[in-house]
């Protein structure tokens, strides 16, 4: 079992061993030690403390110095669709024509555009695809990634990514949860038979998913012009039944009631969450449920940023991810997401990483393993470049501060 030490840290941040969210003022708050080192055995840190605890103890020959350098969890990136075909560019000049998401989701675009591209490419080009840019993630300081289905639509092509998917969790190194989309929307051929689609993915999809073992969550686009409440239900039952729990698409668009509808069904996350009223809010800070805020997503189509102060201020369990697609948030790196989250969403730094990291990790149900600086977890880390605060990650947002990426002990992981 291979051991590794890090000396010399400048700050070593994101010490907690909290078993549940953050919320209001622990989510402000990030424990930090100066002048400090960690101690990797195989995939897990072992120990960490101050530079000068070391002097009675035996240390790994192999070293790390991180001398001006800070060290914290590396980021969950707990909402993508990194499996997909092709990139949408075309409409992304619609937007700046004025086109709304919607309009172009009416006329044959958006989700759908993407299901004809998935269903005409091979599994091989999804998989080395998706690769690369798993590859670039890791690069950028993610080590836990979930990444749902949805752009197939069909059996088939909803098998076949979940494949990739899972064929990716056997080639990385890093930690993939995988959730199943079938209800990201309605497939041309199936708009005057709603209840026909709803039932292909309750009798024909779960039961092959189930049997392949292809996925961990179920999540349903609940929103106008997608899926109702009602529907959501159905399909997420099914899903629960076969062991499936939910993460749900609510409030990107609307405030459709979806927020509570994920409550009700005691779903790990629901996420986006733009447009957001008292109701919403109050029935979320009185659950279990995190709320996941894609800030680039409202980003990339010039929507209002999701009301992340109020939210924190009143209680919520708050988490923040890519929502990596090529429609409407085309990018996987993190570091982006936290200075968006602080510049547009008013966020803290401290509230930010925490979001980032063990907040993300609770979203994905990794709370245990990872998503924090704990004897024990797994030994996902980012060591920065030289830099002279935490404050300055989100603050300087043009430019690359991770030196390496960490994940299971390894530097060589991808």
């Amino acid at each position: 079992m291979a051991s590794t030490i890090i000396t010399n840290i400048r700050e070593l941040t994101g010490i907690n061993d909290a078993t549940k969210p953050l919320r209001k003022k622990d989510l402000a708050t990030l424990h930090s030690i100066h002048n400090a080192y960690v101690i990797i055995e195989g995939e897990e840190i072992a120990d960490f403390g101050r530079m000068e605890e070391l002097k009675n103890k035996n240390t790994p020959s192999n070293k790390i110095d991180a001398s001006g350098q800070t060290v914290l969890p590396a980021w969950c990136d707990s909402h993508t669709h990194l499996v997909f075909a092709g990139s949408r560019e075309d409409e992304f000049v619609d937007k700046i024509r004025g086109l709304s998401y919607a309009e172009i989701a009416a006329r044959g675009g958006g989700i759908l555009n993407s299901a004809r591209k998935l269903n005409e490419a091979t599994e091989e080009q999804l998989f080395n695809d998706a690769y690369e840019r798993l590859k670039e993630a890791a690069m950028s300081g993610t080590a836990n990634i979930e990444i749902k289905s949805g752009y197939g639509l069909t059996l088939e092509g909803e098998l076949k990514m979940l494949r990739v998917v899972k064929k990716l969790k056997n080639a990385s190194r890093l930690t993939i949860k995988s959730t199943f989309l079938g209800a990201h929307s309605i497939p041309e051929e199936y708009k005057e038979r709603r209840d026909a689609y709803i039932s292909l993915i309750t009798d024909e999809m779960l039961p092959a998913i189930q049997q392949e073992q292809l996925a961990d969550y179920i999540d349903v686009f609940c929103e106008k012009g997608f899926f109702t409440n009602e529907e959501t239900e159905r399909i997420c039952n099914a899903g629960i039944k076969r062991g499936l729990r939910p993460k749900i698409h609510a409030n990107q668009l609307t405030s459709s009631g979806a927020v509570q509808t994920g409550v009700k069904l005691k779903a790990v996350s629901v996420d986006h969450l733009e447009v957001m009223d008292d109701e919403a809010i109050n029935s979320l800070k009185h659950s279990e449920t995190i709320g996941t805020l894609l800030p680039t997503a409202a980003f990339f189509l010039g929507m209002s940023y999701q009301p992340a102060r109020k939210l924190i201020d009143e209680g919520c369990a708050i988490a923040i991810a890519t929502d990596c697609n090529p429609g409407s948030s085309p990018g996987y790196n993190m570091n982006f997401v936290i200075s968006l989250s602080c510049i547009g969403l008013k966020m803290l730094p401290e509230e930010v990483i925490n979001a980032a990291t063990f907040n993300a990790a609770c979203a994905m149900e990794l709370q245990h393993q990872t998503g924090s600086i704990t004897r024990g977890k797994k030994a996902d880390l980012i060591i920065t470049k030289a830099i002279p605060s935490l404050a300055y990650l989100p603050y300087s947002f043009s430019s690359n501060h991770i030196d390496k990426t960490i994940i299971k002990g390894d530097l060589h992981y991808i």
